[in-house]
């Protein structure tokens, strides 16, 4: 793996994080850091002992400051629109990860990258940060699921209102409306993001994914067919080593060891 996406699954135990490494050009989507990120992604997914992944961007400028325009001046249509593509592909992988994904915003988030944040199921930001989809500022408009997600997250009103207008807002205002859930210290970021990290992943890895695929799958269907979405994945929890485990834990007032299985 290229220098352009970071992977540490070794710090902390059951924790993936995963860096996007081009500070220098504000983390900005180019192709070989999407195709790093991919790699990141499919590693991250074969390995049973990762039960959350973090996201977030080397240096305090950006977390990602969208698609790599420098390098997306020399195409034509056709590969612009690929280009596009690429970016939304690579973005649908994040949000169907099996496990719980946290979005750490260590700087601006704009077009693309709040596009990435949207992804995550979890978004926390630091005090300085500035996010928003500009998009329409630049004669376009979000690409990569923006005018899907944030409808979605925060209401059809407020995201016409950030998306008509471009506006970048303050880490407080995401918070406000529902973007982003936490917003702390910049020097706290990281280490707030494992420990929410690591409250999530004391708890049964195939609980929190069949809750994920639950929350997910069901959000976008009538309440009735969403009720049978959560029965079958509750039925998926049912037949594992791990619910026994929860139990005689809990009949021995101790912590529960989940093991995945």
């Amino acid at each position: 793996m290229s220098s352009l996406v970071k992977l540490d699954t070794s710090t902390h135990e059951h924790i993936a994080i995963i860096t996007l490494n081009r500070p220098e050009a504000y983390n900005a989507m180019s192709k070989q850091l999407l195709l790093d990120l991919a790699g990141a992604i499919a590693q991250v997914n074969s390995d049973e002992t990762v039960f959350c992944t973090i996201i977030t961007g080397e240096g305090e400028k950006a977390f990602c400051a969208g698609a790599d325009l420098k390098e997306r001046r020399g195409m034509n249509h056709r590969q612009t629109i690929e280009a596009v593509r690429r970016i939304g592909e690579t973005i649908l992988k994040v949000e169907r990860m099996d496990m719980p994904v946290i979005a750490a915003l260590n700087g601006v988030a704009f077009g693309g990258g709040l596009e990435l944040a949207l992804a995550c199921d979890l978004r926390i930001a630091a005090e300085h940060v500035q996010l928003g989809l500009t998009e329409t500022s630049l004669a376009i408009i979000p690409g990569a699921g923006g005018t899907q997600r944030l409808p979605r997250l925060i209401g059809i009103g407020q995201a016409k209102r950030l998306i008509y207008t471009a506006k970048r807002i303050s880490a407080e205002e995401a918070k406000e409306l529902g973007i982003v859930e936490e917003v702390v210290p910049k020097d706290e970021l990281l280490d707030r993001a494992v420990n929410l990290a690591k409250e999530i992943t004391q708890n049964g890895p195939i609980a929190l994914r069949q809750a994920k695929a639950a929350i997910n799958q069901g959000i976008e269907v009538d309440l009735m067919t969403g009720l049978e979405i959560e029965h079958l994945a509750y039925r998926e929890t049912l037949y594992t080593e791990d619910r026994l485990e929860g139990l005689k834990a809990f009949k021995e007032k101790r912590k529960p060891v989940y093991r995945g299985k």
